[in-house]
C-alpha cells in the first residue's frame, strides 16, 4: 500500500505502508541506533514524535515482550529505509510489522532515510504527517503537518505518567526478566533495603530494573504528586525519570523538585528529570536544533577526563549560561559541548541528560546508580 511522509517545510517522501493503515502526525526526529528499535518504539520519551531510524534495515530480529520499555509502543509514527519481513531470532514472538499493526502504529518504509535525516539535521526537526492509501495527496498532508501541535511548550508528561502510586515488582512487567543481569546485592550500611520514591514522568522499565537489580525497593508516583505527600513515605532517596515534551511546560513538577531540593534527601534525575532538576536549581532549558537520539554519544566526565559512550534521547538541553554558581557541570557532550550532567556543590542532588540504564545502548554510565545508592546510604 502506498504511504507518504509530508514535512511542514513542504517536502514529501513516498514509500510503502509498513504498519497500521491510517494517518498520524508528530515531530519528525531521527535515531542513529543500529539495533534496539523495540526499545525505541516503547520509550515514553518518544510520545508525540515520528521516529526515523537511520540504520538501513529494521525489524530483522523481530519483537519480544521482554524488550519493551513500557506497556506498548509510545511513538506517534515510525519511518524506515527497509523493513525486514523476516524475524530471524529465537526470542522473537512476532514480526515488526505484526507488532505495529497490532498496536495501531502507522509506519512507512522504502523511504530515503539518509536524505530525510540530512534535512532534519540541516533544517532542524519539524512536524510531519504519515498517511497511507492510494488517494493520499502530499499537498494536503503538508498543510496538516503545519497545523499540528508543536513540541515547544507541550506538556506530554500528563499523557504518559501513571494514574496512581504503585510498588515496582519486576514480575509485573510484560515478559518479565526476573534474574536477568542480576547483580549480587551488597551488604547495606543501613542494614536494610533502601527505598526510592520515583516520579514517573514517562519512565522506562530498565531504570526500574536497574534499581531492583541493585537491591532497591521503588515506589512509583504520578508526576502530579505533591512533594509533601511523597515524603510521607520517608524514602531514602527521590528519583525524577525521563519523559516526553518540553521541560519548561512542567511548572508543577519543577515546584515539587524545588521542595525536595531543600529537604535532606538525595535526589537523582535522568533525561527529562535532569532538565526538571536543573530548573529547580535555577537554570533554564532550550530546544536543540535536532536533538540527541542514539546509542553512540560520547560524553566527557569533567572530573576525571574519562569518556563514556552513552545512550541518549532528548530534544531539549540545559542552558550553560543560566547555571547558578552553586551548581557544577559534571558531564559534557563531546559532539556539541552541551551540558550532560549537573550536581549541587553542597547538597546530595545530581542528574544526567543521558540514559545510564541504556536499553538500548552501552552501560558505561551504570555507576551512577551506585553513586545514588551511596548517597542514600550515607544518610540512612
Amino acid at each position: 500500500m502506498k504511504a507518504l511522509l509530508a514535512l511542514e517545510n513542504g517536502q514529501v517522501f513516498e514509500g510503502v505502508a509498513a504498519g497500521a493503515p491510517g494517518e498520524t502526525s508528530g515531530e519528525v526526529v531521527f535515531n542513529t541506533s543500529l539495533t534496539g528499535y523495540q526499545e525505541v518504539l516503547t520509550d515514553p520519551s518518544y510520545a508525540g514524535q515520528i521516529v526515523t531510524m537511520t540504520a538501513p534495515l529494521i525489524g530483522n530480529y523481530g519483537v519480544s515482550a521482554q524488550d519493551g520499555e513500557s506497556r506498548g509502543p509510545q511513538v506517534a509514527g515510525f519511518v524506515m529505509r527497509e523493513e525486514s519481513r523476516v524475524a530471524s531470532n529465537w526470542r522473537s514472538e512476532s514480526t515488526l510489522r505484526e507488532y505495529l499493526v497490532a498496536n495501531n502504529i502507522v509506519a512507512i518504509s522504502d523511504v530515503d532515510t539518509r536524505a530525510l535525516t540530512r534535512v532534519l539535521r540541516s533544517t532542524g526537526v519539524m512536524n510531519g504527517v504519515i498517511a497511507t492509501g492510494a488517494s493520499v495527496r502530499g499537498e494536503d498532508l503538508v498543510e496538516k503537518a503545519r497545523a499540528a501541535r508543536q513540541m515547544a511548550g507541550a506538556d506530554l508528561v500528563k499523557d504518559v505518567t501513571c494514574a496512581a502510586p504503585f510498588d515496582w515488582a519486576p514480575a509485573d512487567e510484560p515478559g518479565a526478566r526476573v534474574g536477568r543481569d542480576l547483580i549480587l546485592e551488597p551488604q547495606r550500611r543501613a542494614g536494610r533495603r533502601l527505598k526510592v520514591a520515583a516520579y514517573d514522568l514517562g519512565m522506562k522499565y530498565n531504570i526500574l530494573r536497574r534499581f531492583a537489580e541493585h537491591g532497591v525497593d521503588v515506589r512509583v508516583y504520578p508526576a502530579t504528586t505533591p512533594a509533601a505527600d511523597l515524603m510521607k513515605d520517608h524514602p531514602d532517596g527521590v528519583f525524577f525519570s525521563n519523559g516526553p515534551g518540553d521541560p519548561a511546560a512542567l511548572p508543577y513538577v519543577v515546584e515539587n523538585a524545588k521542595v525536595l531540593a531543600e529537604a535532606d534527601v538525595p535526589v537523582f534525575g535522568i533525561c527529562l528529570g535532569h532538565q526538571v532538576l536543573a530548573q529547580a536549581l535555577g537554570a533554564r532549558t532550550f530546544k536543540l536544533k535536532f536533538g540527541h537520539r542514539g546509542t553512540n554519544h560520547p560524553v566527557k566526565h569533567v572530573a576525571t577526563g574519562a569518556v563514556e559512550i552513552t545512550s541518549q534521547n532528548h530534544g531539549f538541553a540545559v542552558d550553560p549560561a543560566s547555571i547558578p554558581a552553586d551548581v557544577e557541570v559534571t558531564h559534557v557532550n563531546l559532539y556539541d559541548n552541551t551540558v550532560e550532567g549537573l550536581k549541587h556543590r553542597s547538597r546530595p542532588i545530581f542528574c544526567v541528560q543521558y540514559h545510564p540504564e541504556a536499553a538500548p545502548g552501552p552501560h558505561d554510565a551504570d555507576y551512577l546508580f551506585r553513586e545514588f545508592l551511596d548517597a542514600m546510604e550515607a544518610r540512612a
